[in-house]
């Protein structure tokens, strides 16, 4: 190696630089490689970064979700969460799988009863299937009265919320099952 090699190599050294530019400790400028501080950020081209909350417990951790020509493109914790401060669990960490894995599904799966396979549905036709059966449901198990007292309730289904809905949220369905006569109605943040 020629003298002007020897001596390129040796100030590129992060050794070398960490006890002639004052970094003693070796953790700023000193430990950059030529490759590192060449790298950037895989956040950096994201269009914009949108606040969320993770949908996995009740926990409710902060999530910054990376936008880029409208797709996720990565979620990370959120350092202004009081909750998780920046932190996020397995579980959370992967929930970019969830906007962009090759196991979304986006079309209404269905299986018939005592079915073998799957069959695809239009949206219109399941959501009047599911409205058919929250309707008898709730005929099957209405009860006018009970012990002579008038209680005008099903007993025919029941709700259980999700962890990470809001209170707004909360709010609304908690108001459509008492609508649709419903006594039993609980939140999974409560469990």
């Amino acid at each position: 190696m020629a003298r002007g090699q020897w001596k390129q190599w040796i100030e590129g050294w992060p050794v070398y630089r960490q006890f002639t530019d004052g970094d003693r400790t070796g953790r700023g400028a000193a430990a950059k490689s030529r490759v590192t501080g060449s790298l950037k950020a895989r956040t950096s081209s994201a269009d914009k970064v949108v606040k969320s909350i993770c949908p996995y417990c009740a926990v409710g951790c902060g999530q910054n979700v990376f936008v880029k020509d409208g797709k996720v493109t990565h979620i990370e914790g959120d350092p202004d969460s009081p909750i998780s401060r920046g932190r996020l669990c397995p579980k959370g960490s992967a929930s970019l799988q969830l906007t962009t894995g090759s196991a979304r599904q986006y079309q209404v799966l269905y299986r018939r009863p005592y079915g073998t396979e799957w069959e695809t549905l239009d949206l219109d036709t399941a959501m009047d299937m599911i409205a058919d059966r929250v309707l008898e449901a709730r005929d099957e198990g209405w009860q006018s009265e009970v012990d002579g007292l008038v209680t005008n309730r099903t007993l025919g289904f029941a709700s259980l919320g999700g962890a990470t809905l809001d209170n707004e949220e909360n709010y609304l369905l908690k108001k459509l099952y008492t609508a649709l006569g419903a006594i039993q109605v609980e939140n999974q943040a409560r469990i």
